[in-house]
């Protein structure tokens, strides 16, 4: 059981008096998402990360997310959009399976309205080794 959050960030290099050129990087971002259900531990997240920073499949405030990123990566984070959960069958399936145990904290009625609420239309499924 397998996911993770892909963002596309931007960072800047820190350049300590010397000139770089470009200062500037794109690249891809994977926060690998615990089980559902598990409380947090030492992982940079935990599972409710979906419900506690996105909405509708966009970042719900970028600039706190942006410098948390900032701080694991010991750079500058000046652009982070998220993409997509990229997930394999058995964790979506445990994901759905722990929503619906309270769909009171969601504020919906079913896991597939949660889904859509926080993550739109960016769940993929894929293989375990493709997360």
């Amino acid at each position: 059981m397998k996911a993770a959050y892909t963002f596309d960030a931007t960072f800047r290099l820190p350049t300590g008096g010397v000139a770089v050129d470009p200062n500037r990087f794109e690249t891809t971002l994977r926060l690998f998402a615990p089980a559902p259900g598990v409380e947090p531990g030492p992982e940079r997240i935990d599972w409710l990360f979906f419900r506690d920073r996105l909405w509708h499949g966009e970042i719900g405030d970028e600039a706190p997310l942006r410098e948390v990123v900032s701080d694991w990566l010991d750079v500058e984070v000046v652009s982070l959009s998220f993409s997509e959960l990229r997930a394999d069958e058995a964790y979506v399936e445990a994901l759905r399976a722990e929503i619906e145990r309270d769909l009171s904290r969601f504020n919906a009625e079913s896991a597939d309205e949660v889904l859509h609420q926080y993550l739109g239309s960016s769940v993929h499924v894929v293989d375990a080794e493709a997360v």
